[in-house]
């Protein structure tokens, strides 16, 4: 698209959002400082570096579409090319199982920040900072329960594996002079019908006071809840009214994954409940289709009110967004750019919502005025205003980024093998 029509275009979008009180400019200067938390799965479908097996523990990646990462150095040329095309400078969210182990089998209750050197390393040089997840998936003490196993030693492994992870962050987050946000999401669970729930929930308890026994300044927690795994569908453990109950009371983060609850509830309204009682939130942005599905994510209802509900809670600086799918039924690469863009567009009509007014309609009583200026907001020239963040940020305007995608898969992904 050439410049000056996008230039032009803006300029009118610019004059018509001014009429409603909204200033653009201000509106794009929130989203450069919004960083998304990209994650490094999406480039081999949850594969890593450990070995080599299928996905376990209720999870798994549906499509064999050509051109995934093989190796360490091929994630991060994936994740570099993506982030080419997404504008603003975003993070990394690494899973355990995506260490430099250098060939060698390290266990899990045997990780240690050297094995996460390279990746600060390379987060340093490419400004991207890191966040961490602990790993309790595809592994032979996985099972249907890790956390909450009534067997010590099994338990004890996955306690042992989460403490030496939350050490990973800590390092990752004074080496890169900013919190490392390390996620907690376990399995755990039941097929059919148990009648232990309670003795579960409380051993988790334990395990979970005993590996956040030890404080930590560079790295924040968060726990991440599900309503089922697959395998594990009729009981779990870390339930969305369990991890809620223990972040309130143990003041953690909550990761809230928009494809972890039933498919009536919304996700965007539990954000305002939630921030009165933690510290922050935390977002695992999918796209499920009838179940937690991980679809790419789209610029869709469900992504728009999330975003929309951050920016109304004035909670920019208190929720944390992540993406979480891992789709291998279409080009790796091109799933990466459509998600995270969907996410940022869904961001900027949010930042660009009247809100002021809106609330002043609220307070009157204006229920017609509310309801009527929220539909017209609706086809506001918000896609003018993303058009010239992508040119600020020299990344393609609209679907420019088709062919280049396009590119990178004749001359790169289609030769791996």
């Amino acid at each position: 698209m050439k410049e000056e029509l996008i230039v032009k275009a803006y300029e009118i979008a610019q004059e018509r959002y001014a009429s409603i009180g909204i200033d653009t400019e201000k509106a794009m200067d929130a989203l450069q400082n919004i960083q998304l938390s990209l994650h490094c799965w999406q480039t081999d479908d949850v594969s890593g570096f450990e070995a080599s097996g299928e996905l376990s523990g209720g999870i798994q990646a549906t499509g064999n579409y050509p051109g995934k990462a093989r190796n360490i150095d091929e994630v991060r040329q994936d994740i570099l090319k993506a982030a080419s095309y997404i504008p603003s400078n975003h993070r990394l969210n690494l899973h355990e199982i995506y260490g430099d182990f250098g060939g060698k089998f390290v266990d899990r209750d045997q990780v240690e920040p050297q094995h996460f050197e390279s990746w600060m390393q390379w987060g340093a040089e490419h400004n991207m900072k890191l966040d961490f997840n602990s790993t309790s998936f595809s592994h032979p003490k996985s099972g249907n329960l890790s956390l909450a196993n009534p067997n010590k030693a099994i338990r004890d492994f996955w306690i042992e594996h989460t403490k030496r992870c939350r050490l990973i962050a800590e390092e990752m987050g004074k080496r890169q002079g900013d919190p490392c946000i390390m996620n907690l999401w376990i399995h755990d669970g039941s097929k059919d019908i148990t009648v232990n729930r309670m003795k579960y929930r409380e051993i988790l308890m334990e395990s979970l006071d005993e590996i956040f026994a030890t404080e930590y300044k560079h790295m924040k927690d968060c726990i991440e809840s599900k309503v089922f795994g697959i395998g594990l569908e009729s009981y779990t453990v870390s339930s969305s009214d369990f991890y809620t109950a223990y972040g309130a009371s143990r003041k953690k983060i909550v990761t809230l994954d928009t494809g972890h609850f039933h498919p009536t509830e919304s996700v965007a309204d539990k954000l305002s409940a939630l921030l009165l009682f933690i510290p922050e939130v935390m977002l695992h942005v999918s796209r499920p289709v009838r179940w937690d599905s991980d679809h790419v994510t789209i610029m869709n209802d469900d992504t728009l009110d999330l975003c929309k509900e951050i920016v109304r809670c004035n909670a920019l600086d208190r929720v944390h967004i992540g993406l979480d799918y891992f789709d291998a039924s279409i080009n790796r690469i091109g799933a990466y750019v459509i998600g995270s863009r969907a996410t940022q567009k869904c961001l900027l009509q949010a930042l660009l919502e009247p809100l002021e007014t809106l609330r002043q309609y609220e307070a009157c009583g204006q229920g017609f005025e509310r309801l009527a200026l929220l539909e017209e907001a609706k086809s506001m020239p918000w896609n003018a205003v993303w058009d010239m963040f992508c040119l600020k940020n020299n990344v393609p305007v609209g679907e420019g980024f088709i062919a280049e995608v396009e590119k990178y898969e004749a001359e790169v992904t289609s030769k791996r093998c």
